[in-house]
């Protein structure tokens, strides 16, 4: 019996020993938080593929498709039962509140599965449905093995595997309207103004077309929408509308007693 456990005990410290070399080579791989973040500020301006993923429901989709709008871009393994939850609540709570300031339609997110070949459609859905994530234009994605190293590569996303799974920047990718990445927001947590003022920027900064006056409107609306810290909200500011208001009114009054000047003068 002692020679059965002896031989146990012998097989066991080999496998650990091999398995040693290899364990270390992935730690030196590894990069340092300043050389990831490096890596994911480097991507800003960089223009993205026209990558192909596949929905939750297994229908197929390019990133083509969401062009004209602002984007988001999170990276998650369903396999992940810490950081990649708790980023994915917080990015819920933080699109709610940009939503009910900047529009429903404003937007669109894309949460795609980097831990392939296991991040099938099915486990992304699940994913979805475990959170609760009912918003229509949030989609769960998942592709093959060659896109993901190619889009995550693009978008400066670093991550690599570790005895206990994936160390990963967690980080939220703003593309704009063209599919080029304009900001990068870090952290699991962070406050939604991290969010929405960049997708403000982008919204508020797109040419109106000449006469059309409502989206003129629209984004006089959003640049008078300002965050409020005692309630968490966005709310509109109309400081800025009681300005434009008393400006129009001295023009105008300046604008009257100069032809009646001029009126008179020429009598």
């Amino acid at each position: 019996m002692f020679g059965y456990l002896d031989m146990a005990w012998r097989s066991l410290i080999a496998v650990v020993l091999a398995a040693m070399p290899a364990l270390a080579a992935a730690q030196a791989t590894a990069p340092d938080t300043d050389q990831a973040l490096a890596l994911s500020q480097a991507a800003i301006g960089a223009q993205v593929d026209d990558y192909a993923l596949v929905r939750s429901d297994g229908g197929s989709v390019r990133l083509s498709e969401f062009r004209g709008k602002p984007l988001l871009v999170q990276f998650i393994y369903t396999g992940c039962f810490q950081a990649c939850p708790v980023s994915v609540r917080y990015l819920q709570r933080a699109v709610a509140t940009a939503r009910a300031a900047l529009g429903p339609d404003a937007f669109s997110v894309l949460t795609v599965g980097f831990n392939q070949p296991f991040d099938t459609p099915q486990a992304m859905a699940a994913f979805a449905r475990e959170h609760a994530i009912e918003d229509r234009r949030w989609y769960f994605l998942a592709t093959d093995t060659r896109t993901i190293a190619a889009f995550t590569r693009t978008l400066g996303f670093t991550w690599y595997a570790t005895p206990k799974g994936f160390d990963h920047v967690a980080q939220v990718t703003v593309l704009d309207a063209r599919g080029r990445v304009y900001r990068q927001i870090y952290g699991e947590r962070f406050e939604a103004p991290l969010l929405v003022e960049p997708l403000k920027q982008l919204i508020t900064g797109a040419p109106v077309a000449q006469g059309d006056w409502r989206a003129w409107l629209e984004k006089v609306r959003l640049f008078c929408t300002v965050y409020d810290r005692s309630s968490g909200r966005y709310r509109l500011d109309y400081s800025l509308f009681i300005e434009i208001f008393a400006g129009l009114t001295i023009a105008s009054t300046v604008i009257f007693g100069l032809l009646r000047e001029w009126r008179r003068q020429r009598r």
